[in-house]
């Protein structure tokens, strides 16, 4: 047990040893301070007015997080998230502004129209993978640059808002449709948030779509099917499972959570789709699954990260670093994460082995001595 915790500690201690390092090295490299530019960071931080933002920043992250992880999970890259939600974003966004419903309707509506859409242009890629043999990668890539493009002309030709000139965007959503805030909630518990801070309702969407993805991944028939099929697609095939409905179900379902993922900035902030809606959110969501290990609980750990690190490198443009240090904080935790994973990973698994033999030796000597003396 005191093994497997240590195990657990080091990957994640060593890497961010190394992004800190690794960051050090760019400043020192500007000429910068190292102590300068992450004083700064973390003074950023220590406001609840900090934290708010973070958490409103790491919800859709994580959610996004979630919907790579389930393709990961099945050794599916889906690579195309970032066009599956804006394709998902912009129905959504035509959608709830076309109609008037109760409140609750009126969200669940948008959200579904969301999920779906983003579902079915995921699900291209998988036809073409289970027709054709066409490697997701190279598709959803692919179909990120047409989602890019249909977005486009959806938005210029159909949907545009034409009583706004400036820019292209749908019509708002009537606030029936909006998330409502968690600041009504956590005053009722006595937690009062400063003036003009917001805490967004998509929190309790992300936790509630974490709680979800555990139990249909690792409590479920399906999820059973579809772990095995990602760790021995021979062995998940003998037992009966039909590999081309698994990968359609799963990149459907991928699809569908990278739709409601998107969700957090149309419902919670912008309230529209146009051309300040967010971009590369998908790209996010494939980091923040790494790093989290493709496990519900770590992704929401690197999602809280790297929103914490986004918003820390705010800061840093007023002591007169760039901000870019961040990203480059960002990737090197990543990459080096990946790395000290895999060589703790190794580290462990021949310790077991060692282990094991020394313990099978031990019981033989046991075994013999015993013979010898009888």
């Amino acid at each position: 047990m005191k093994h497997k915790l240590i195990y657990a500690l080091a990957a994640p201690v060593l890497a961010v040893v190394v992004a800190l390092v690794v960051s050090s090295i760019a400043l020192l490299a500007i000429g910068e301070s190292p102590a300068t530019a992450f004083r700064a960071m973390a003074t950023s931080i220590d406001s609840a007015e900090a934290v708010v933002n973070i958490l409103n920043r790491a919800g859709p992250y994580y959610v996004m997080g979630l919907a790579v992880a389930l393709g990961f999970k099945m050794g599916l890259f889906n690579i195309g998230a970032d066009g599956q939600y804006r394709i998902g974003a912009l129905l959504a966004a035509a959608a709830g502004a076309a109609v008037s419903l109760p409140g609750p309707l009126h969200v669940l509506f948008i959200v579904l129209v969301a999920m779906v859409g983003a579902g079915a242009y995921a699900g291209i890629a998988g036809v073409l993978k289970v027709t054709r043999g066409v490697n997701e990668v190279v598709s959803t890539i692919m179909l990120n640059f047409i989602a890019t493009g249909i977005t486009a002309y959806l938005l210029s030709v159909y949907l545009r808002n034409k009583a706004v000139d400036l820019q292209s965007e749908t019509k708002p959503i009537a606030k029936s449709g909006w998330f409502p805030a968690l600041n009504r909630l956590l005053s009722w518990i006595g937690y009062h948030l400063p003036k003009g801070t917001s805490l967004q309702g998509f929190l309790i969407v992300a936790l509630l779509t974490g709680v979800v993805f555990y139990l249909i991944v690792y409590r479920t028939r399906f999820g059973f099917d579809l772990r095995s099929s990602g760790a021995n697609p021979r062995a998940a095939l003998a037992s009966g499972v039909n590999p081309k409905a698994m990968i359609l179900k799963t990149i459907i379902l991928s699809g569908a959570l990278a739709g409601l993922a998107g969700m957090g900035p149309l419902l919670s902030e912008l309230h529209k789709y146009g051309d300040t809606f967010p971009t590369a959110l998908g790209f996010t969501g494939i980091s923040v699954a790494l790093l989290g290990r493709n496990h519900p609980a770590g992704i929401a750990v690197a999602a809280f990260v790297w929103a914490g690190i986004e918003q820390a490198a705010r800061a840093l443009p007023e002591v007169g670093i760039p901000p870019e240090i961040g990203k480059i904080l960002q990737g090197t935790l990543l990459l080096s994460a990946v790395i000290a994973f895999e060589v703790v990973r190794r580290h462990g698994q021949a310790a077991a082995v060692r282990d094991a033999a020394a313990r099978a030796d031990t019981h033989d000597r046991a075994v013999r001595l015993g013979a010898a003396t009888s």
